[in-house]
């Protein structure tokens, strides 16, 4: 896959080759945008083109919000671009998202970008606006086009009785309901990170843990306890993750996430992994001593046993 990096009013690039484009910020890569996508390469297929997205970094509200905000992605630039790939994207743009781009008008940002890519389908969610405070809209972009390319508008995609959106999936997670988010999403939420030293508690505990550091900015569940597939050199193991502060020992800990591997007995130090979020069990607990502690983590170890034998 071929990835662009563009920068408003810096925009040329090499290929402008005839191509179907699908538009979208695409944060999570859910359902909805699947959609979305999937058509785009259909169309593109049928006609003997290249698939293309046209998304942005970072998220417009960090630009046009009035407050100074970080932004949790479900899908940080790298993964997005990842799924993205998985999916038969033959070409990414990514659009630095600036004040100038922010307001460029919706005709300028039809001549600019999607003409001047090539486009010749252009395929977007019914809800995709495009140009200065949005004011673009999909029913308007056909008149925009003039005859150059065509457009589809992708209807409304739903489950449980609603729209599927980003924010409804970041609301699920933040909730601990990952059952929803994932169904959403349509695979597990996953995070990435790299396994670091901890205080080693969890081992006079008998339930050693891999202590993550997260580097992204990715979207973190609540703090609890957690059914989840550890993923590491290629290999999945069913877990069960702590998110917390390590409250029963520690009241100025920093947040942690470490995860008890089922059936898993190596050292691995330094090594990137992935969790992938299945299940919300339980939240933070603090107890008043060792023993109450480690009857809950067994407690916790034979509910995530049960889970993925379910």
């Amino acid at each position: 896959m071929e990835t662009y990096f563009l920068h408003h009013p810096d925009i040329e690039v090499e290929n402008s080759d005839p191509k179907t484009i699908a538009l979208g910020f695409f944060d999570g890569v859910h359902r909805g945008h699947q959609a979305v996508i999937k058509e785009a390469k259909r169309i593109a297929d049928e006609h003997g083109e290249k698939t293309a997205v046209l998304t942005f970094d970072p998220h417009p509200s960090v630009v046009l919000g009035k407050t100074r905000k970080q932004i949790h992605y479900l899908t940080p630039l790298h993964e997005k671009l990842e799924k993205l790939e998985q999916l038969g994207v033959d070409i990414v743009y990514v659009v630095r998202f600036t004040a100038a781009f922010a307001n460029l008008s919706p005709e300028a940002f039809v001549e600019d970008y999607l003409v001047a890519l090539g486009a010749k389908h252009v395929v977007a969610g019914f809800d995709y606006s495009y140009g200065k405070k949005g004011a673009g809209k999909m029913q308007d972009l056909a008149g925009y086009a003039k005859g150059r390319f065509d457009v589809t508008t992708i209807n409304k995609q739903e489950a449980f009785a609603a729209k599927i959106s980003s924010t409804k999936i970041r609301s699920a997670i933040e909730s601990g309901d990952l059952d929803t988010a994932d169904e959403l999403l349509g695979y597990p939420y996953k995070i990435k990170g790299t396994v670091i030293h901890g205080d080693k508690r969890g081992r006079t505990l008998g339930f050693p843990t891999a202590n993550m550091k997260i580097e992204d900015d990715y979207l973190i569940p609540k703090l609890g306890i957690y059914a989840v597939k550890f993923i590491i050199g290629g290999k999945s193991y069913a877990g069960m993750a702590s998110i917390g502060y390590n409250v029963t020992f520690k009241t100025d800990q920093e947040m942690s996430i470490e995860v008890f591997i089922l059936d898993f007995d190596r050292e691995i130090y330094g090594e990137e992994a992935e969790i992938e979020w299945y299940h919300f069990f339980r939240p933070e607990m603090k107890f008043s001593g060792m023993e109450g502690l480690i009857e809950q983590l067994k407690q916790d170890e034979a509910n995530t046993r049960a889970y993925f034998a379910k």
